[in-house]
C-alpha cells in the first residue's frame, strides 16, 4: 500500500475550462490502479454541478475506463459539495481501491 506522501492530492489536480461552461472548471486524474477522479464545477442555465453558488466546493466522481463508475465501494453516484480537503480524502480512497 502506498504511503500518504506518495498519494496524489487536490493540489496535484490540473484544472481546465469546463467544456460546457467557460467559467466552469474541470480536472481528471487517473491512478496506477486503473481508477480515476473527476472534479468539476459548472453552471449552464438550470443545469449545474452539485456545488454551492459561492464557488468554494466541488462535485466529484469516481472514474473507471474513462467513465463515471457507479458501483465503487466509495459511492454509487457523484458526490457534491466537497471542499478541497474532502476531495483529497476521496482521492486517497480511490488510490487504495483494488483492480
Amino acid at each position: 500500500m502506498k504511503s500518504n506522501k506518495q498519494m496524489k492530492t487536490f493540489k496535484d489536480l490540473t484544472f481546465k475550462e469546463h467544456h460546457l461552461d467557460s467559467k466552469g472548471k474541470k480536472a481528471e486524474m487517473y491512478f496506477p490502479n486503473g481508477y480515476g477522479i473527476s472534479v468539476v464545477r459548472f453552471k449552464i442555465g438550470m443545469l449545474a454541478s452539485y456545488t454551492s453558488s459561492d464557488n468554494t466546493d466541488w462535485e466529484v466522481a469516481v472514474l473507471k475506463e474513462n467513465e463515471i463508475y457507479y458501483t465503487s465501494e466509495i459511492t454509487d453516484d457523484v458526490i457534491g459539495f466537497q471542499s478541497n480537503k474532502e476531495v483529497t480524502e476521496i482521492m486517497k480512497k480511490i488510490q487504495k481501491l483494488n483492480n
